[in-house]
């Protein structure tokens, strides 16, 4: 009689390093990470020029605008979770994207003022809270 061999736990065994993209996908991939390389020096342009102050006008119109896009993005993530709807993780990620570029601009157009306690009050107690929140419905649900 011979003896079985142990195979090594299914949690074990290694999964493959690549796998097959389809070419469209490879492609996509290709333009976005070069899109992404190609920002850095634009990045160094801008720390070079950009002034440290200006005036901006519609001020009001930018941030009413980016809160009434988080009031949609949470409500919409919250009522399709509700209903199991598969949409919501894509709505959350979108929203947790939101939920972060508020908090930084919130904190950083308000270094040096008075307002910078609460925007970092703010951030931390609520914007990155919900950020994270958001982040863990988009990543359970696209599994």
């Amino acid at each position: 009689m011979a003896l079985a061999t142990p195979q090594a736990p299914a949690w074990r065994t290694p999964r493959p390093m690549t796998r097959h993209v389809p070419r469209r996908t490879s492609r996509t991939a290709t333009v976005l990470t070069g899109a992404g390389l190609a920002l850095l020096p634009w990045v160094v342009v801008l720390a070079k020029t950009v002034p440290q102050t200006t005036e901006v006008s519609h001020w009001a119109t930018a941030w009413i605008g980016l809160d009434l896009m988080l009031a949609a993005g949470l409500t919409g993530t919250g009522v399709l979770l509700r209903r199991g709807d598969p949409r919501a993780s894509p709505v959350a990620a979108a929203t947790a994207a939101l939920l972060v570029m508020d908090a930084w601009f919130d904190v950083t157009t308000s270094a040096g003022t008075d307002g910078q306690g609460m925007a970092l009050l703010l951030a931390a107690g609520a914007e990155l809270p919900l950020a994270a929140a958001c982040a863990l419905v988009a990543a359970r649900r696209t599994r």
